[in-house]
């Protein structure tokens, strides 16, 4: 049985598609990454599925329940830790779980056993009765996800779990995110760090403009963009590209432009690599440094989408807050 299916689900704001039209299906019990860059859709889709907001267009099921239709069920059975701080800093971490408890109409007893499982699970059972604001960003981000699995969710979204934490801090997380799906809890993680959903996740999706551009597992997805990765920095990246698919060179697909010079996709770079010195050298151009490397998923991004994985400006979390303000005002 699916965790969650997506059928056409679309999203607009204002005219503007923010999700455009995804298919997805994500098994049970899964470990699942959405990955892609700020203002790509995985924060509006995340949002749909936990009810939060209803889609424009499609359908989408969560745990067999209807997110419109059956929006109640739906929650009752998914856990979500949000993007942005949500804890009470002036209470306990104990009290802080203990209200989302009794939200959820948790019997005392219950709620009890259960604060204690989830803080022994995050590492900080001997924080329980220590103040929110004492915590550190890591601590804090542990204690959300504590507070997301306290009524025993089937699927726990987290939506950019690692956001601003140091990489130490980071690696602490991704253990407990582990831990979590072990036990049987279907992950879905919306995230733009690469080396984290290569690391976690059983399944990649690559969302960007809300359109998925990619899906299949870390491994799959960097063979499919077909070997070793060469990028050069050169003078004149556009007549070195030329030069290059002219010459007959043995390579998976047309090389790529970039910023700074060119992205090449080949099985056997080691013997590449002096041909395109003599290219370069026959052609006058100057070549500044030439790398390669096994692929990673940044390299699938590019490949897929035909530029550099980026950082947009302005995250996707207020634009659409920005246009949900436009629309109020249009009212």
């Amino acid at each position: 049985m699916a965790a969650i299916e997506l059928e056409g689900l679309t999203k607009k704001f204002d005219g503007f598609t923010a999700v455009d039209g995804i298919d997805l299906e994500i098994k049970e019990g899964e470990l699942f990454a959405l990955l892609g860059p700020n203002g790509a859709g995985k924060t509006t889709t995340i949002s749909m599925l936990a009810t939060l907001l209803k889609p424009t267009g499609g359908k989408a099921f969560v745990n067999g329940y209807d997110v419109v239709k059956d929006a109640e069920k739906v929650r009752h059975s998914i856990g979500i830790v949000f993007q942005d701080p949500s804890l009470d800093d002036q209470l306990t971490a104990r009290e802080n779980l203990d209200i989302h408890g009794r939200l959820y109409h948790m019997p005392g007893e219950k709620r009890a056993r259960k604060i204690g499982k989830v803080l022994e699970m995050v590492d900080l059972a001997d924080r329980a009765d220590s103040l929110v604001k004492t915590f550190s960003g890591g601590m804090r981000r542990r204690l959300e996800i504590a507070r997301g699995l306290m009524h025993s969710p089937e699927v726990l979204f987290l939506d950019e779990p690692t956001l601003g934490l140091d990489p130490q801090t980071r690696r602490h997380i991704w253990d407990y995110i582990r831990k979590l799906n072990e036990e049987g809890v279907t992950v879905l993680l919306t995230t733009h760090y690469m080396e984290e959903a290569d690391e976690l996740a059983d399944r990649v999706v690559i969302i960007d403009r809300g359109r998925i551009v990619a899906e299949g597992t870390p491994s799959s997805l960097k063979d499919s963009v077909g070997g070793d990765v060469i990028k050069i920095s050169c003078d004149n990246p556009e007549e070195l590209k030329k030069a290059i698919e002219e010459c007959g060179c043995e390579i998976a697909d047309e090389p790529s432009l970039t910023e700074n010079g060119i992205v090449i996709h080949a099985r056997r770079a080691e013997e590449l690599i002096p041909r395109i010195f003599d290219i370069s050298n026959g052609k006058g151009i100057g070549v500044k440094s030439i790398t390669y490397k096994e692929p990673s998923l940044e390299d699938v991004f590019l490949h897929y989408t035909g530029r550099a994985y980026r950082e947009e400006e302005g995250s996707e979390k207020e634009r659409m807050k920005m246009r949900m303000r436009v629309m109020g005002r249009r009212r």
